[in-house]
Parts: C-alpha cells; structure tokens; sequence
C-alpha cells in the first residue's frame, strides 16, 4: 500500500485516479453524447452522472457537438485511457460498425443509448447492448393526441373541409427515429378515420431556434390554413409554438393552433400548462440513464446480464436479446404531474 501511494503522488496523470481508498479500482466508463445543447439528453447525461455517484463508478461524460468525427476521436481517446465501458449516443447510427470494430479489438464492451445504431451492427458481438425508446410509440402518441382533439373540436377544421392540414417539423435528415416518428404519428391519423392533407415539412434538426425559423417561414406561406403542427422532439414544439406567438396566434385575435412534441422536458410540460402545447409523450430520460450505467456496470464486471439476474435486480427488462426499452407516455394537461414525479 506504502509503494502504491508513492506510485499515485509521483505519476497523478496515470491509472491511479481510479483506485478507492479502500485499494480495489473503481469501473470506469467513457460517455460520448452527440450534443450538449439537446435539453432531452441533458436529462440523460445528468441521470447517467447521479447513478455513477451511487454505484462508485467513475464516468467522464463528453460533448461530441454534433461531429461524428469528434465523437470518433473522443471514442479513440477513451479506449487509450483503458476505460472498462463506453457509452455511446451516437452522432451518425450508420457510424456504429467502425466503432463497434475497434472496441471490439479492446474487448471493451458498448452501450448504445437513445440513438439506435443498425440491427446488423449490435448483432456483431455479444458485448453490445442499446437502451432506448420505441420511437414508433411515440409516433402513435403523438397521432393519438391529435385525433382525439380534432374529435372533440370541430373547430380545429378551419376550411370544413373534413381533413387535418398540418406541419411536420422533423430532426436530422435521415435519423431513424424521424422515420418512425413521421409514419406512425400519420397513420394513426388515419386509422382513426381522419383524412390529413400535408402543407409543409421541413427538418430544424432537433433545435429550438431552428424549429422557429422553419415555422416562421411555413407560416408566410400558408398562415391560417395551417390546422396541426406535428414536432418531433419538444424543443423544436417550443420553437414552433414562439413563431406562432409571434404571428399573433394563441391570442384573441387568432386561433389555437394544436402542436405536438416529443420527450416530455420540462420547458414541454410548462407549455402545456399554459395552454400553448397540445400534448407530448414522455421520454423517460432518468430510466434511461440509470439502464445505461447500470447495464455498463454490469458488462464491466464480466457479466452477462441476461443470465445474472440484472433484470430482477433493477427492474429492467432486455427483449430481443440485447436491447432495453423505456416506454413513452402519453402527456396532456390531464396528466403533466406524471411526467414530473420521477425527477
């Protein structure tokens, strides 16, 4: 012990940072997220930091900035310190299979969160695992909450025309989770009998200012025929909902305009509080932070957890062999207190 702290007081920049008092080393985990300016993955990151202080596990949480080319060397980085587990929100999900590859070659175990790589990508070790939220769930809440409303307002059909003319603001061009969160928001539209008639979609890219820009340029074009605006995440709702506001609607002099969004943040719940956003679903970032880490947890001490008991220790279950899913729940004014009662 003697020559080991001699060791720690001469090199402080090597390994020693991890060992305890007690001289067993702490499980170390590199974290990557693709951006610090996403007000959902400031949640996710923040759960991540508060499990890791409960379980004495030491983690360093990085800002990829949007750059998959940062993320790569931040990832490269890492696996130069030694770390025992990466986590990875990924910028690009197309990028995964070259990470994937050099890990690999470190036997350094991966969790993906929140960004789903590839199928084919996680089938390619047995040390690859993605938490997560269905985004096609998602989808069909938002769907779901805007056919209910145009069922229960006749007036939200401005024209009479019998169909639901909307806005799609959607995230990054070719993310998965757009997809998804596109088809199945607008066939559940339509499995409930209601015609809809697309006036505009564009991609902001999951960000406020950039959702308001779009909007406002949407609005220029097609102003009061605009009857539902669909967001896919609650930033880009939020700025969707400041161009409206400054257009004069959601005043006396102008109509309501329905607007959905994603995740259920806390800017999210307020607006819907104040009358301003229809509804949202609830993006559980807290159980997705704890599962990241504590699945990391898990790897990082050899362990395979569909075999040693992780998911009656901590409540979540994996389906499909390497994948956790957190479920999305439906948020309007009736329920904003369920979206607040877990942080």
């Amino acid at each position: 012990m003697v020559i080991l702290l001699c060791i720690c007081l001469i090199l402080p920049q090597t390994g020693c940072a991890n060992v305890s008092a007690g001289g067993d080393e702490k499980i170390s985990v590199g974290v990557v997220v693709y951006s610090f300016d996403d007000t959902f993955m400031e949640e996710v990151r923040s759960a991540i930091k508060n499990t890791a202080d409960k379980e004495n596990v030491r983690v360093e949480i990085w800002d990829s900035q949007g750059s998959q080319n940062k993320q790569n060397e931040q990832i490269d980085q890492f696996i130069k310190q030694g770390v025992d587990v990466l986590a990875i929100n990924p910028v690009d999900r197309t990028a995964a299979g070259v990470i994937i590859e050099k890990a690999k070659q470190e036997n350094i175990p991966i969790v993906f969160f929140n960004r789903e790589p590839i199928a084919q990508d996680l089938q390619k070790w047995d040390k690859l695992y993605y938490v997560g939220a269905q985004a096609s769930m998602s989808g069909m809440i938002a769907g779901q909450i805007l056919a209910e409303y145009w069922k229960e307002h006749p007036e939200m059909d401005k024209n009479s025309d019998g169909k639901m003319q909307y806005v799609m603001i959607k995230g990054e061009p070719g993310h998965q989770d757009v997809e998804l969160r596109k088809k199945y928001s607008i066939s559940y539209i339509e499995q409930q009998g209601i015609q809809v008639d697309k006036l505009a979609e564009d991609s902001a890219m999951w960000d406020r200012q950039k959702a308001k820009e779009r909007m406002l340029a949407i609005i220029s074009t097609y102003g009061d025929q605009i009857e539902a605006v669909i967001a896919q995440n609650d930033d880009m709702a939020i700025g969707a909902i400041e161009a409206l506001k400054e257009q004069g609607y959601f005043t006396s002099d102008r109509t309501f305009v329905p607007v959905v969004g994603v995740n259920a943040t806390l800017s999210a719940i307020q607006a819907i509080k104040e009358g301003v956003l229809l509804g949202t679903s609830y993006n559980d970032a807290q159980r997705q932070g704890q599962a990241t880490l504590l699945l990391a947890k898990e790897l990082a001490e050899g362990k395979n957890p569909q075999e040693s008991g992780f998911e009656k220790e901590t409540g979540f279950s994996i389906d499909q062999g390497h994948y956790i899913w957190v479920r999305y729940i439906k948020i309007t004014s009736e329920n904003t207190n369920d979206a607040l009662r877990n942080r």
